[in-house]
């Protein structure tokens, strides 16, 4: 009789304990293939994330050596100069949850999520850098994975790290709190702006809480730098298409610069990133 595969995942030691189950770890790796047209081994071991096709063209040009690929529903690039993969995985919740889970299987060393949000403190400005201490998890997929009691955190030597490439090139950033909602239209709900205010919150947006969540879950290093690209709070704050249009004309491109040096200077360094074990 055949001996049954071995997985990482059949490991207890295995850091993706997630994933303890041939059928699962099998299923996961399939899934991660076929959505981004890249087997597990194919993907680097740092990894951004992105919501934004634009993102993935600058990656491409300032990688030189991109590879690209795509599944049925994300597109992905790969450069083995800079030793970062990068993912268009689209936007929310569900989707953030489901790219988290199954890039487990490749096991990445490095994952960052570069997005954009709305800022909610009243010294915001469109371009402003936010690198999330914490998120409040106000969605829906997250509470399939942790208790609801806890916390959304990112891992911190990722935030340090990319902190201080920010500094580096001479710029500022904030943190503190992101509140992540699957509510898209929140806008237009005066109860709800209400409780952003009393949150204290300093942005929002809707897939932050969920990443750092299953990240923790599924033991994938990961942490964020999130780009303001709009002011729903203040009047005329919410973002039109020709707004839209400007901040990545304008700001977009040093987002993914961070992102890329932060990531590749990761893999050059040879940086040990991993969660806390309980």
């Amino acid at each position: 009789m055949d001996e049954p595969l071995k997985t990482p995942g059949t490991d207890r030691r295995s850091k993706n304990l997630i994933y303890a189950n041939d059928e699962k770890w099998r299923i996961g790796r399939d899934i991660l293939a076929r959505y981004t047209g890249t087997e597990p081994e194919g993907f680097e071991k740092q990894i951004i994330l992105t919501n934004f096709g634009y993102y993935t063209e600058r990656f491409e040009a300032i990688a030189g050596d991109a590879v690209a690929t795509r599944g049925t529903a994300m597109a992905a690039m790969h450069s083995k100069r800079l030793g970062v993969s990068i993912i268009d995985f689209s936007i929310g919740s569900p989707v953030a949850a489901l790219i988290i889970e199954v890039l487990a299987t490749a096991e990445p060393k490095a994952t960052l999520f570069l997005g954009i949000c709305g800022g909610l403190h009243r010294s915001l400005v469109v371009g402003d850098l936010i690198l999330p201490t914490a998120a409040i998890r106000d969605e829906g997929a997250s509470r399939h994975f942790m208790p609801q009691q806890v916390p959304a955190l990112p891992t911190f030597k990722i935030q340090k790290f990319v902190s201080q490439i920010v500094v580096e090139d001479g710029l500022d950033y904030r943190t503190g709190v992101v509140h992540t909602t699957d509510y898209r239209f929140w806008e237009f709900d005066e109860r709800f702006k209400e409780q952003l205010y009393e949150e204290r919150a300093l942005a929002i947006d809707m897939e932050t809480a969920t990443l750092f969540s299953v990240g923790f879950a599924s033991k994938v290093p990961i942490g964020a730098l999130l780009l303001v690209s709009d002011l729903p709070l203040t009047e005329g704050g919410v973002k039109t298409r020709d707004q839209a249009r400007a901040v990545f004309h304008a700001h977009t491109d040093r987002h993914i610069e961070i992102g890329i040096r932060a990531m590749s200077e990761i893999a050059e360094r040879g940086e040990h990133i991993r969660h806390y074990r309980w």
